[in-house]
């Protein structure tokens, strides 16, 4: 997958090192990245990528702990503030999972469809809906970042391990 910090969501990559973000608290976090999709010479939303799919690949860190029965879901999201506040329209979204299912090495992709967004707003991030309690011990890390084609979508394994061909 290429890297590219303009377009991480959450995490940052600093002298070929990653820093995930931090998510524990029981609401809607906000990726500590927003991407602005305005035209620099005109405040409105631009062309970002019309006709092709684009994917938010969500790693998570570590395995997630709680004190509770805490779950997540994972939001594409955008707006028009940065605060990700005012006129959010969710654009792609995973299920209600129970913190128990969400693995150290997981990744969950969102699918950015440009081409249905409705009325575009100007700003994209991801949000982090937990719910119920707590993540704890400081497991909510994760990194997002969108790719054009995320490389490892569907099911990877086709052989199980030790097979051989005759």
């Amino acid at each position: 997958m290429i890297i590219d910090n303009f377009l991480t969501l959450s995490g940052a990559w600093a002298s070929g090192v990653w820093t995930p973000q931090l998510v524990t608290a029981v609401a809607n976090n906000v990726s500590t990245n927003v991407i602005d999709i305005a035209n620099t010479k005109v405040v409105q939303p631009a062309d970002f990528g019309m006709g092709q799919e684009l994917d938010v690949c969500i790693s998570v860190v570590n395995t997630l702990t709680s004190g509770g029965a805490a779950t997540i879901a994972f939001q594409l999201v955008q707006a028009d503030d940065t605060a990700i506040s005012t006129n959010v329209n969710v654009l792609s979204q995973t299920d209600v999972i129970g913190f128990a299912s969400i693995t150290a090495g997981l990744i969950i992709t969102l699918t950015w469809n440009p081409t249905l967004l409705g009325v575009a707003r100007r700003y994209i991030a991801v949000r982090y809906v937990i719910a119920t309690a707590v993540l704890t011990n400081a497991t909510g890390q994760f990194i997002a970042q969108v790719t054009p084609v995320a490389q490892f979508k569907g099911n990877t394994t086709i052989f199980s391990s030790g097979f051989a061909i005759a």
